[in-house]
Parts: C-alpha cells; sequence; structure tokens
C-alpha cells in the first residue's frame, strides 16, 4: 500500500474516504460475499482514487468513480476466484456431487460476475441502470440483459416463476 502523510491528504479526498468507504465495502462484499477481500479490493480502490486524485477530485462524482474501480476488480476477483474453484473442483473426487442450496445468497454466488454485479448493484444498492453500465463498462440495454438473465437464473435455480416486467 502507499503510505501517504496525512498533511499532504486533500480534505475532500478524507472526506469522499469517510463517507464511502462503508458503502463501497458494503457493494464489493454483496458481490463476493468474502468480508476480507472485499475490504482489501476496496482499499485498493481508495488507493487507487488517493494516486489519482489530481484528476478525480476535478469530476462532478469522485465517488463513482471509486465505485467503479472497486466493481472493476471485485469482478476481476470474481472472475479469478471462478477459475480457482474450477481447478480446486477438478481435484477433487468426481463422487463428490453437490445439491443447489436454496437460500438467494447462495444462488447470487452461482451467477456469472457480471450478472451478480449488475443484480447487486440494481436491487441491493438501489442503483439506475445507467449508473450501473456506467460502473461496468457497459451500455444499459446490456445491463437490462444481464439482470434479466440473472432473475431468470435465479429463478430456475429457487424454482420461482418469474414474470417478464417492463423496465
Amino acid at each position: 500500500m502507499v503510505s501517504v502523510p496525512t498533511s499532504e491528504i486533500d480534505d475532500a479526498y478524507a472526506r469522499l474516504f469517510q463517507v464511502e468507504f462503508p458503502l463501497v465495502r458494503r457493494t464489493v462484499y454483496l458481490m463476493i460475499h468474502d468480508a476480507e477481500a472485499a475490504e482489501d479490493l476496496t482499499q485498493e480502490a481508495f488507493v487507487q482514487t488517493l494516486l489519482h486524485w489530481s484528476k478525480v477530485s476535478r469530476f462532478e462524482r469522485p465517488d463513482a468513480w471509486v465505485r467503479r474501480v472497486a466493481i472493476r476488480l471485485a469482478v476481476r476477483h470474481l472472475k479469478r476466484e471462478s477459475k480457482r474453484v474450477l481447478v480446486e473442483a477438478s481435484m477433487e473426487s468426481a463422487g463428490a456431487a453437490q445439491g443447489l442450496d436454496l437460500d438467494v445468497i447462495n444462488a447470487i454466488r452461482h451467477l456469472p460476475p457480471q450478472q451478480r454485479a449488475v443484480l447487486v448493484l440494481y436491487y441491493y444498492e438501489d442503483r439506475p441502470m445507467k449508473e450501473i453500465a456506467d460502473a461496468l463498462g457497459i451500455s444499459e440495454s446490456t445491463g437490462f440483459v444481464h439482470l434479466h438473465r440473472a432473475r431468470r437464473t435465479l429463478a430456475n435455480r429457487l424454482g420461482e416463476v418469474v414474470l417478464d416486467a417492463a423496465r
């Protein structure tokens, strides 16, 4: 981690950190379901914010920038973890079959990273799709496609019926 003396930290950055850190950490946790990793990824996002503060501080919403960085780090983390899990699963005995857990949180864990990110941001963080799309670097329509697919997958996993709802 970069060591920056407190006296050199801009007051605006300190306020951003104080207000947004817990919120960003919660978002990352809801995406990855690992408190320790969520803390680390959130810290990394704020380190990146600090390193680019001269540019980020001029943005209309520096909080959106740090959230976007954190979300991207979380998505990368999920991709790495899913590959790790596949490698570990291939090493386990073939006879160990795992049943589906009907709990919603466990069902969300099985979603692909982009679908999980959109679902968490849309339902748990109550973010508008435009903001979600900006944070993930996708179009709004792609965000709605991910959301639709995530809902369908969860419905199938949980044995629920999903009615197509208007946006």
